[in-house]
């Protein structure tokens, strides 16, 4: 594919002759012959490479690459500015106002072009650096993304959980907020893996996954907290208002209806809930075992139930599976 060239050039003379050898050159190349043309069209159809004259009758050449190196969609075209002066402190000028190279009249025809080889090659090792740059850029936020996500289910794993806890913990006793934290447990769920095989666990395990993700706030984190027992972190939720959340969700879980052999099925679950406010020493351990010890209690009584955090139940073995 051709290189695509603005030529700015106000002599007819000057015009035609270097138009004709940019193009016997194998070029593409557009001939406009006033800076507020070159403007126009650098906007509307930036080329690959501007060759400017710097005297013009309307807007001399410094000021035209003034503006294309001050807007975006522009700043990036390299620049070569042609001139019959030939004077150090114009081709000062040049470079200073954003020219890439600066190149007196007259010029041979061998000299441009080495000078545009020149600037569109560093034009396209650029172009090539910023691409390598954006694609280790999405390298590694795909990395980053799996050291915190889930494979399974696609949620936050434990590891995101304990991180984003600690850090709301600290935030909430700094600012006296209130901190809610929910336990989730698939009541009886080994017997899916043991009837039907782990790919139909796994496909639960999604299914009650999206559920989870679908009716939460955005400042809410649902992580799966290891096999199928989930967790939700609440900022700014206190215990009754979070029963509220964890009442929909269980009814969530008990209205999905998984087909395996032709077979439907139906799971319930277990919660249990904690707030920092049951906490005599607030701490993202200590809001998880409050949490986890009101979970272990609704599996106790019966499964298939929601139950709060109260202080008597740290007595109370926590040994069921």
């Amino acid at each position: 594919m051709k290189a695509r060239l603005l030529l700015v050039e106000d002599s007819a003379t000057q015009g035609t002759q270097t138009k004709s050898e940019l193009e016997h050159l194998g070029y593409d190349v557009r001939w406009v012959k006033s800076g507020i043309e070159a403007l126009k069209w650098a906007r509307q159809d930036p080329p690959d490479l501007i060759v400017l004259d710097v005297v013009m009758d309307d807007i001399d050449g410094f000021a035209v690459c003034r503006w294309l190196k001050l807007h975006n969609g522009t700043r990036d075209i390299p620049v070569i500015m042609l001139t019959v002066r030939d004077e150090i402190d114009d081709r000062v000028h040049g470079l200073q106002v954003g020219a890439d190279d600066y190149l007196p009249k007259p010029f041979s025809q061998r000299e441009l072009e080495a000078r545009i080889f020149a600037a569109l090659r560093s034009k396209s090792t650029q172009a090539e650096l910023v691409e390598r740059n954006r694609q280790l850029e999405s390298m590694l936020h795909h990395v980053e993304s799996l050291a915190i996500t889930d494979p399974l289910t696609g949620l936050f794993n434990r590891r995101r959980f304990a991180d984003v806890l600690r850090r709301e913990v600290a935030v909430t006793r700094r600012y006296k907020n209130s901190l809610a934290l929910l336990m989730i447990d698939l009541d009886h769920f080994k017997t899916i893996n043991d009837r039907f095989g782990h790919d139909a666990g796994d496909a639960v395990l999604r299914a009650i996954a999206a559920a989870l993700s679908s009716g939460l706030r955005e400042v809410d984190l649902a992580a799966r907290y290891g096999g199928e027992e989930f967790a939700i972190i609440m900022p700014h939720t206190t215990k009754p208002n979070a029963e509220i959340v964890a009442q929909r969700i269980a009814a969530q879980i008990g209205s999905l209806v998984h087909e395996f052999q032709g077979e439907k099925v139906s799971l319930t679950a277990s919660l249990g809930i904690a707030d920092v406010a049951d906490l005599s020493e607030p701490s993202a351990e200590n809001l998880v075992k409050a949490a986890d010890v009101a979970l272990y209690e609704a599996k106790r009584a019966g499964r298939n139930r929601i139950v709060l955090f109260e202080e008597h139940m740290l007595s109370a073995p926590t040994n069921l599976d």
